[in-house]
């Protein structure tokens, strides 16, 4: 009682140069994001690309696509990781001794 598959390699090999097509798509804008819309965002835009990329590649070229407790674990790591560093960021915005200190302070 052998249970066996077939597996369409060819729609499988299109569905990979789909998402090798995406990746390079989202690496041109990671490029030409800063000069082209939202400079004064750079660095959370860049982060977002990089995120969607880093998915991308856990899910299709990692084979996790159809793991869910995998993909919720992800998810909410991700969540956990951006609440830090907004509170990170509330944290350095209102930093009270910007000009005395050696990381903040303009060269002399």
């Amino acid at each position: 009682m052998a249970n066996h598959t077939t597996v369409d390699y060819k729609a499988e090999k299109g569905g990979y140069y789909k998402v090798l097509l995406g990746l390079l798509l989202l690496t041109a804008l990671t490029f030409i994001q800063p000069s082209m819309f939202l400079p004064d965002m750079t660095f959370g835009v860049q982060m977002l690309i990089g995120t969607v990329k880093a998915w991308i590649i856990l899910m299709y070229y990692m084979h996790l696509k159809g793991e869910k407790l995998i993909g919720w674990t992800v998810i909410f790591a991700v969540f956990i990781v951006a609440f830090f560093f907004a509170i990170v960021m509330i944290d350095v915005s209102n930093f009270q001794y910007a000009d005395v200190s050696h990381i903040t302070s303009p060269a002399k």
